[in-house]
């Protein structure tokens, strides 16, 4: 479904559009409309042409629009390039299976009623992102720390919530809506600045619960559970579930379920009855809904058995090759194991120092070449200055990395350290 989005920026609004421009052929033969080329590192700390313009599902997103000269932005070149490669989109990949999964349970369960979104423009406004979804002005996630800004008002959604509103403005009652979203976060094998979540939404009316005796807010609970539950057998099969009580800004009460999964209690999803306050002012006054997220990577990871996340992202046909539309679960066999290599550094940070910006570093250096970065020694000396040593591994998934690549690609870091981060090496 294409869908044009308009987004707010400081002084005006731009609208994200379909453009004329000639076709190019990106990241394992899936399409995207650009313009001119420009060049940035990548995970091979080699320079490359990567595209100018992106086009999702007949939104057009130019460079300019993402990587802007503004002192709020803080969005880099690498993150603009996965911007449009869409995962959830092919069928033959992990991400887009078991989003195809989900989406049969719902159609075979509720038959049709759900719209289904999976092509919306990542970039948001703010407001979408946290005001809208009732996220405190005092949150950490909307820290620069946590979000990136392509300016002060506008951001590239953290969650796929960020549509929530807009869709029930727009009259949808039950929907989907799968995307990638965008996290500042640090670097191991199971977090990525950039990964795949699906929303579920669904509006009742009082009519729909009155009968039962209920309450509205009872009524959309059991509802809820009732669904997901159904979803976690359609997904892992005759598993032992439980229910935890936990806190989000946008839900109220608000559970996580968990599943006994291989020897191990493992988190599925989060959830909860939808805060009166979204649906009053989205129009829906004396209704409730029930909401719920969860993390693509997190259940495939699971469930094809793929240990290290980076392995979305590649387009190595022993990876690619291994998995077929509709085959939900097929375990990944490794087909290598190159060994780490392992560098340290050291420096004194400063007050404004995060890992997160650490990270941001590492990986606009080496890319996905950058496996782990772990910090392994701390201590603060007698004049009250404080000392990290970082472990970063570098490892490629397609090959064995030169001494000569290593050294260079940890030299830049160094260098990229010392003047971004304002740090003394030690």
């Amino acid at each position: 479904m294409a869908v044009t989005l308009t987004v707010s920026t400081h002084h005006s609004s731009t609208r994200c559009i379909p453009s004329m421009l000639k076709q190019c052929q990106f990241l394992g033969g899936t399409s995207f409309n650009v313009s001119s080329p420009f060049r940035s590192l990548t995970s091979s700390a080699r320079s490359k042409p990567v595209v100018s313009a992106l086009e999702i599902g007949g939104v057009t997103i130019d460079k300019d629009d993402v990587v802007k000269d503004d002192p709020t932005n803080n969005v880099p070149d690498t993150i603009y390039t996965k911007l449009g490669l869409q995962l959830h989109q092919r069928d033959k990949h992990p991400l887009g299976i078991l989003k195809n999964a989900i989406h049969s349970y719902f159609d075979s369960n509720y038959f049709g009623k759900f719209v289904k979104f999976d092509d919306l423009c990542p970039i948001v406004s703010a407001k979408e992102n946290f005001d809208d979804v009732l996220v405190p002005a005092d949150h950490v996630s909307r820290s620069y720390n946590d979000t990136y800004y392509i300016d002060a008002q506008t951001v590239l959604r953290c969650h796929t919530s960020a549509h929530q509103a807009e869709l029930l403005r727009n009259g949808h009652t039950h929907f989907l809506v799968t995307g990638d979203v965008y996290r500042r976060d640090s670097i191991d094998s199971t977090h990525y600045p950039v990964f795949h979540q699906m929303e579920g939404v669904r509006v009742f009316s009082p009519d729909e619960w009155e009968a039962s005796g209920k309450d509205g807010t009872t009524y959309a609970a059991e509802d809820l559970k009732k669904c997901l539950e159904g979803l976690a057998r359609h997904l892992f099969g005759a598993v032992e579930m439980r229910w935890v009580d936990t806190y989000f800004p946008f839900t109220e009460p608000s559970f996580e379920l968990e599943i006994y999964f291989q020897e191990k209690w493992l988190e599925v999803l989060g959830c909860g009855v939808t805060e009166q306050e979204i649906l009053k002012r989205s129009g829906n006054v004396d209704k409730v809904a029930w909401a719920f997220g969860l993390g693509l990577e997190r259940l495939a990871m699971v469930l094809f058995e793929i240990p290290d996340i980076r392995l979305f992202w590649t387009s190595d046909e022993r990876f690619t090759s291994q998995f077929s539309k509709g085959q939900l679960g097929v375990k990944f066999k490794p087909f290598s194991k190159f060994p780490p290599c392992y560098k340290d550094m050291s420096f004194w940070i400063s007050d404004s120092f995060t890992e997160n910006n650490l990270c941001e570093i590492v990986r606009a250096v080496a890319g996905d070449l950058a496996e782990e970065v772990q910090l392994i020694d701390n201590f603060t000396n007698k004049k009250g200055m404080t000392s990290h040593c970082y472990r970063i591994a570098y490892r490629s998934m397609e090959r064995s990395l030169t001494d000569e690549e290593i050294n260079q690609l940890q030299f830049n870091v160094r260098k990229e350290v010392e003047s971004k981060l304002k740090v003394v090496l030690r």
